[in-house]
């Protein structure tokens, strides 16, 4: 019988120039177990609400998939706001209405807007150059100020529609955002920047070794899972102060000459780099051994 583990993952997104890209570095963890631990949209919104705290002066923009949507992301600090993608099905109102002094209670929200498919319907569309995934294209973007009631009760959204220009059905992609002063092209390039964590988990299983310890008491699963991606986050960190990415870049290409479309270093590089280091590197304990004489191999640290 197979077993794993489940972790709710929170990580920081950055564009890294020496990778050309925006990595994901994973800052925080929850395990998740099925019918005893909260929600994963629950322990999503605790450990948001952890690194709003340690950042009182940034504002934070969360972005999450299908899976994370829900009622836990209401009643947001106003520095942090949050994009996912908006359910087909999701039926839509418009804003509240100002007060009508007639007596009764006043509405909490405006007319039926329908699912996202009725409102393109009737959408003002405009064509928007947008990045996403390494691509730059036009595609028609709609965006409407309005309310999800079911999930997001009384907190105003704006929904950003999405049509390829070669889409026959009425819109691509549907996003729902609490951020309401950002352009919709830059919520489009925010959601897709989401993709990165899944790139660091991939890179964390396959090159660090992130789940393939066997343990089974809590403590050691709560432990060693997050460490090992936590090394990524390290790795990165550690690159960007002491590494050369032009001579890995060009040791590389020496080591393999055919292949001559590499432009940046990997995340593969950067591992080759730090052991070429800690292995060249005088360490203390190296050194106070050489002081009583023993015959310790020792050498000047190298840049990598």
């Amino acid at each position: 019988m197979g077993r794993g583990n489940c972790f709710v993952i929170n990580g920081i997104v950055v564009t890294v120039p020496f990778l050309a890209r925006q990595v994901c570095l994973p800052v925080l963890f929850r395990l998740h177990i099925p019918k005893t631990s909260i929600s994963k949209t629950e322990q999503a919104r605790t450990m948001v609400d952890l690194f709003a705290q340690a950042l009182p002066d940034r504002v934070v923009h969360i972005v999450g998939d299908a899976l994370y949507r829900g009622p836990a992301w209401r009643d947001l600090p106003a520095r942090v706001t949050f994009t996912t993608r908006l359910a087909a099905n999701a039926v839509l109102y418009g804003p509240q209405p100002p007060r009508t002094g007639k007596r009764g209670h006043p509405a909490w929200k405006g007319e039926r807007l329908g699912t996202a498919a009725e409102m393109a319907v009737g959408a003002t569309w405009t064509r928007t150059r947008v990045t996403r995934y390494g691509m730059t294209e036009d595609v028609d973007l709609a965006v409407i100020v309005c309310l999800w009631w079911g999930s997001l009760h009384r907190t105003p959204i704006r929904v950003v529609l999405v049509r390829d220009l070669d889409e026959t059905r009425p819109y691509t992609l549907a996003l729902a955002s609490t951020d309401l002063t950002t352009s919709g092209e830059h919520l489009v390039a925010r959601y897709a920047s989401r993709w990165s964590i899944e790139q660091s988990i991939k890179d964390g299983k396959n090159l660090l070794g992130a789940g393939d310890a066997q343990n089974r008491l809590p403590a050691a699963v709560e432990r060693t899972t997050p460490l090992g991606l936590a090394n990524l986050t390290i790795l990165v960190l550690w690159y960007d102060h002491a590494g050369h990415p032009a001579a890995d870049l060009n040791s590389r290409r020496q080591d393999a000459p055919w292949y001559r479309h590499k432009r940046h270093v990997s995340i593969e590089d950067m591992i080759i780099a730090f052991r070429r280091t800690r292995i060249t590197s005088t360490t203390a304990a190296q050194g106070t051994s050489a002081l009583f004489g023993e015959n310790t191999p020792t050498s000047k640290a190298t840049a990598a």
